[in-house]
């Protein structure tokens, strides 16, 4: 059975932050981390989002402008020093360059040789991992949109070893979007993560139809939340559903996972077969509309699936101990975590959701949101169906 750290690689929105409350709920042996890679993607000198990149001040004010893939990892394996199992959900997206560009990996990560949670550090953890006072302030500029001049590549927090490797890429690193790195690619790689590192995780997904999450998103980047969330315009290269069909495929293609699927015989090998025997970790789907209809049954296969032992109790967070470690997790994204900061435990929906016409979204749509909001909906999300549905054929089944 699998001990490597868990990545549940996911889009904006998808109900990840319910789901992971669940496994917050086992402190005693699961160390969760919630979403490190987005330091590097927005605010670090590696970064590739376009949000924060004229906005140094709102990068500094991040309290992870010094922030890198390396210094993420080195946090990850501080982590699981412990003996605990790690536990990660992040947006995949943060490991991937936006519109679909080429990748090369990441130059902190050129030399990295250690395993990620397996063995203990013989160093402390690097800094610009935690932010200031271990709490993130979302990168928030006092002007919409971040809209500072002249974004700066920053300063690199490595090691020695790495920091030349960096240096050696780091000047022929252009200012502007998008930022493409100097070195090597791996072929099919879509990540700039290297492979062997990819290797050492137990990847799993979570996603959501497009339908639910990016109007959820789009209302975190418009009045009144998006005073609270600094995220102050709605970008559809933010939607993450393309990347994460990407990478999906680049972890089958790899045998990073699969070829069996959980809970799905039809689309698995023979048991016992070669190819069912060449599987080391098999591929794990939820659905958040699955998962929301049948919690229990959901969250006991994907046990099963990652290797965790499944407990009801784990649906349950009704304690003030629950409350303060939901909030100081969550501290790091201002307002995209309300709803599941404010929840009780995961319960099955008393009815199924009806289905709607693609009319139907549309006139809900353009009432809560005007013409333009629903427009720029609308287009988003007919740009992730074709993803969404390619991650759904593989989705648990209880």
């Amino acid at each position: 059975m699998s001990t490597k750290p868990i990545y549940v690689a996911t889009h904006p929105r998808a109900c990840s932050t319910a789901f992971e409350r669940v496994f917050m709920t086992q402190r005693a042996t699961i160390q969760c981390v919630h979403e490190p890679f987005g330091d590097a993607w927005y605010y670090g000198p590696e970064r590739l989002a376009s949000r924060f990149m004229d906005d140094p001040q709102g990068r500094i004010d991040s309290g992870f402008s010094k922030s890198t893939y390396r210094t993420v990892l080195d946090r990850l394996e501080h982590e699981g020093s412990e003996g605990k199992r790690v536990f990660i959900k992040d947006i995949d997206s943060y490991l991937l360059p936006q519109e679909g560009k080429p990748a090369s990996i990441a130059p902190s990560l050129r030399r990295l040789k250690r395993g990620v949670g397996t063995e203990s550090t013989s160093h402390s953890p690097a800094n610009g991992v935690n932010g200031v006072n271990g709490t993130h302030a979302n990168g928030h500029s006092t002007s919409p949109n971040g809209a500072a001049p002249n974004g700066t590549n920053g300063e690199v927090n490595g090691t020695p070893s790495d920091e030349t490797a960096i240096r050696e890429n780091r000047d022929r690193v252009p200012t502007n979007p998008p930022l493409p790195f100097c070195t090597p690619a791996e072929p099919g790689n879509p990540t700039v993560m290297p492979r062997e590192i990819q290797a050492q995780f137990h990847w799993a997904f979570l996603i959501r139809d497009p339908h639910y999450s990016i109007p959820s998103y789009y209302r975190c980047t418009i009045p009144p939340l998006d005073t609270v969330t600094g995220f102050y315009n709605f970008d559809p290269l933010e939607a993450g559903y393309n990347e994460l069909r990407r990478h999906f495929d680049y972890l089958r293609q790899e045998g990073l996972v699969g070829p069996r699927v959980c809970t799905r015989p039809d689309l698995s090998p023979a048991p016992g077969s070669k190819e069912d025997q060449a599987t080391i970790n098999e591929v794990c789907v939820v659905d958040a509309d699955d998962m929301l209809d049948s919690p229990a049954a959901t969250i006991e296969q994907f046990c099963r699936s990652v290797g965790l032992p499944y407990s009801p109790a784990m649906l349950e967070w009704d304690t003030e101990e629950d409350y303060a470690f939901a909030c100081e997790n969550f501290e790091k994204w201002r307002g995209f975590h309300n709803d599941a900061i404010e929840s009780k435990g995961l319960v099955a929906r008393t009815h199924q959701r009806e289905p709607k016409s693609e009319e139907q979204f549309d006139i809900e749509w353009r009432e809560k949101y005007g013409p333009k909001g629903a427009a720029l909906i609308r287009q988003t999300v007919d740009a992730c169906m074709a993803d969404y549905l390619h991650l759904k054929q593989f989705a648990i089944r209880v």
